[in-house]
């Protein structure tokens, strides 16, 4: 052959390209399905043991596991520490009360009412699917971050350079003691090292003030209107914590919620902002949102609580009674807390302390109780440098012709419940009533 016959023509020049071309495409796919084959084995691989670990994925339509069954306290109750002891009543009762059992819940149900009493149950301004992507993104991001996290926060000491007034020292030596009261019970029966809840979720009731650098717990039923009107004083948005109204209060958004930041500013903040939380008895909180929310006129109870409510545990309800849902009985409102299957889910007037505001994986500066609500409101805003002028507003925010909800009035709503039920609430509370050092109730 002459070597001018060996010269390639351009169509055998093409073909050859054209077949080394798809040659290579073939290898470059093929690579590519055993590379994501390789990732995916060590990914499964992974979730496997975090399975086993008890660390598998998070359902954020369910609630948090509770920080630790009432079992296993009464383990180790007898090696209690001395110095931090639960009250002797609590003590000889606890022996007595039936073994805890944690109520089922279901989804979406139990995430009802966490955005105001207009809101209908379940209803939102954007899709609840978009918003549990933009809460699902960065995942693996905040899986590192926590494991990175010193968790639980450490507690600091109480900044009190500010305080020059003696007339404190009684509340300062009663708020050290309820601090150091519930650091214990939190070390002896935290149960985690790690927060077992997505992040977001667990400050969503906090309340940020950037200028005093404060975070705020919202506890319903617990003075918190009239404490979001402080804050609201001190961030500048009105002159007197008198002349603002309830629903500018509850439904103005004027004041931020700490889950509005991003992973570093509520990380930031929870490390250096006084963070304060005002609780109140269980027994006696729940009283009082039984009375606010069906004993009067409400837009948004009775249509989703009382209708559903009437509907379940009432024999026989009138058509008026499951058409409006007015005229809940406290009996039935309890029969209905207690259920395993409510019909409506759960709500932050009467849900628990321990799931509102993670006393044990937040570790709060300042514990203040509705009891001494405004003894201590006054010196937590002596602490934080609040102006000298504003003091703690001690008006009844609704219903001011109302009695007060105390230990009397609850006296006669318990009345109306067999002494099961009564005991059944206060294991409903148990843990709050633990963790914040409160009498055991008369059963």
């Amino acid at each position: 052959m002459q070597p001018s016959e060996m010269v390639m023509n351009p169509k055998q020049v093409f073909l050859s390209l054209l077949i080394f071309g798809v040659a290579g495409l073939l290898l470059f796919m093929y690579l590519q399905v055993w590379i994501e084959e390789q990732h995916t084995g060590r990914v499964e691989k992974k979730r496997e043991q975090k399975a086993t670990s008890g660390w598998g994925g998070i359902n954020y339509l369910q609630p948090v596991p509770r920080i630790m069954t009432r079992e296993k306290i009464q383990e180790h109750s007898t090696d209690q520490n001395p110095k931090y002891h639960m009250p002797e009543d609590l003590k000889k009762k606890k022996e007595n009360l039936p073994l805890y059992s944690e109520r089922s819940t279901r989804g979406l149900t139990e995430t009802s009412h966490s955005r105001g009493e207009g809101q209908a149950l379940g209803k939102t301004t954007e899709l609840p699917t978009t918003k549990l992507t933009e809460k699902h993104q960065g995942t693996k991001t905040l899986s590192k971050k926590f494991r990175e996290m010193n968790w639980p926060l450490d507690i600091h000491p109480l900044n009190k350079s500010l305080v020059k007034d003696n007339r404190w020292k009684k509340t300062d030596t009663t708020q050290e003691k309820r601090r150091s009261f519930l650091q214990e019970f939190c070390k002896k029966y935290g149960g985690t090292s790690h927060p077992q809840s997505h992040l977001f979720h667990m400050v969503s009731r906090i309340y940020v003030e950037d200028k005093h650098k404060i975070l705020y717990c919202e506890v319903p039923k617990a003075g918190c209107s009239n404490w979001k009107r402080i804050l609201m004083v001190l961030n500048g948005l009105a002159p007197s914590a008198y002349n603002i109204s309830h629903d500018a209060v509850h439904y103005g958004k004027h004041l931020k919620k700490l889950d509005s930041f991003d992973l570093k500013g509520i990380y930031t903040r929870l490390n250096t902002y006084t963070k304060a939380v005002f609780v109140r008895d269980p027994m006696e909180r729940l009283v009082s949102a039984f009375r606010d929310k069906f004993e009067h006129p409400n837009s948004y109870y009775h249509p989703v609580f009382g209708k559903a409510i009437i509907k379940k545990y009432r024999p026989n309800a009138c058509e008026e009674a499951l058409n409006n849902g007015s005229g809940v009985k406290f009996k039935e409102f309890i029969h209905y807390l207690l259920d395993s299957h409510r019909p409506v889910g759960m709500d932050i007037h009467w849900e628990k302390v321990g799931k509102l505001c993670y006393p044990c994986l937040i570790n709060y500066d300042f514990v203040g109780k509705f009891e001494t609500l405004e003894e201590d409101a006054n010196y937590f805003l002596q602490l934080i440098g609040a102006p000298k002028e504003l003091k703690f507003p001690n008006f009844k925010d609704r219903h001011s012709s109302d009695e007060r909800t105390n230990a009397q009035v609850v006296k006669q709503y318990l009345k109306d419940l067999t002494r099961t039920e009564r005991q059944l609430i206060y294991d409903f509370y148990y843990l709050d009533y633990l963790m914040f050092n409160y009498t055991t109730p008369f059963l």
